[in-house]
């Protein structure tokens, strides 16, 4: 397959990109990425000579933009979009990037990919556009009703109807994912794995929302893409897939957890004022993707949480660049001229 691959600088998608090459899942890849804080090229160092690889600098907003790349770099079996705007906190603060970047920015990949004749379009969406459950509930199927309780998860949710009404009104081959919490190597610290665990190693606080009661969902990023490549090859047009890890816990009982593994004691543990209007749990059954797709993760916390620490362990010049922001000035030294000519 030809791929063309938004936000594959940052976390899920630059996973997904080393995965698929590395597996041959795809012989050409374009990266199309506007590198906002979140994107960072080392995330592609490894697969950066890669034959097949490009990277393209630009906004899913913009129009022009994604035409000029569906022309130049084209023709796309498939888009495969993983740009957004994700942080919760940040969407409390001002919405107005994750409209434009998340519903925007959606509706223009569509629109452009059926004018250029991409066979296919996979979204990369979140269980937060379910809302919350109460510890007694069910886990979200996708059936369930859509209750987005943060404007992050109202700009993802909708997106997803965007690309149902794309499926239904104009029959483009779209399916929608929805994931649980990822963690794993290449994860931007501001979120609660990785912050915990670069914070424990430099014997930092661990800032844990409310009582930490919050339970989550956790998968491993690898199993996470598997499952997005079998979306995308055997998943049926118009269709919702979630994807969950089994992996239920409080953020309490991971902050534990990484204290354990990094060899500190809970006294960083510091309670800080919890976010607004928070969800309670999160939980998905993945039972449609393992019967539909023949998915199954391959990862449980008890393998995937001791194999994240370690990368965070032996990979801390990169998280170290990150959370000083010095690898946002080695993006304009080192590869502006890669810009320049990818966009040209």
């Amino acid at each position: 397959m030809r791929l063309l691959v938004t936000g594959g600088a940052g976390f899920i998608g630059s996973n997904f990109v080393r995965l698929a090459l590395g597996e041959g899942w795809a012989r050409e890849i374009v990266v199309f990425d506007l590198l906002t804080y979140a994107g960072n090229l080392e995330n592609l160092a490894e697969v950066e000579r890669a034959p097949g690889f490009r990277f393209v600098r630009g906004d899913i907003a913009d129009a022009a933009a994604v035409d000029r790349v569906m022309a130049t770099a084209g023709p796309f079996d498939a888009v495969v979009n993983f740009a957004a705007e994700t942080h919760v906190d940040r969407s409390i603060e001002d919405a107005s990037a994750f409209v434009r970047t998340n519903v925007i920015g959606t509706q223009v990949l569509l629109d452009a990919a059926r004018r250029h004749g991409v066979g296919r379009f996979l979204q990369v969406s979140t269980d937060e556009v379910y809302g919350t459950l109460a510890p007694g509930d069910s886990p979200f199927t996708e059936a369930t009703p859509l209750a987005p309780n943060s404007p992050y998860a109202a700009s993802k949710a909708g997106a997803d109807l965007l690309c149902r009404a794309a499926a239904g009104t104009h029959g483009q081959h779209v399916v929608v994912t929805r994931c649980s919490n990822n963690y794993g190597p290449y994860q931007f610290p501001e979120k609660l794995i990785p912050l915990f665990v670069t914070n424990a190693i430099e014997g930092l606080p661990l800032p844990v929302y409310g009582d930490g009661l919050q339970i989550r969902d956790w998968i491993h990023v690898e199993d996470h893409c598997r499952g997005l490549y079998a979306a995308l090859t055997r998943g049926r047009p118009g269709e919702v897939y979630n994807f969950g890890g089994d992996g239920e816990r409080t953020n309490l009982d991971i902050t534990r957890m990484i204290l354990r593994l990094v060899g500190r004691d809970e006294r960083l543990i510091t309670h800080v004022r919890d976010r607004k209007n928070h969800d309670r749990r999160y939980a998905i059954n993945s039972a449609k993707a393992r019967r539909d797709l023949g998915w199954a993760p391959r990862y449980t916390l008890a393998t995937g949480l001791p194999a994240t620490v370690e990368w965070y362990r032996t990979h801390d010049a990169w998280w170290r660049k990150v959370k000083s922001g010095a690898y946002r000035r080695d993006h304009e030294r080192l590869y502006r001229d890669k810009w320049l000519d990818a966009g040209s």
